[in-house]
């Protein structure tokens, strides 16, 4: 259950950080990239069952 929360939790993020709004185009594909890292290593935790 806890896993599933957070990986829609960082779902939700990674799409609010992309740099598609006026105001995060200066950004670039940072934050993006961070939260993709992110929800990358919660799902393999979560399919290995340490989550």
């Amino acid at each position: 259950m806890l896993s599933t929360i957070l990986i829609v939790l960082l779902i939700l993020l990674l799409v609010g950080a992309l740099p598609n709004w006026g105001y995060s185009r200066g950004w670039g594909y940072g934050p993006g990239g961070i939260l993709g890292v992110l929800l990358i290593i919660v799902i393999v935790l979560a399919l290995t069952g340490r989550i």
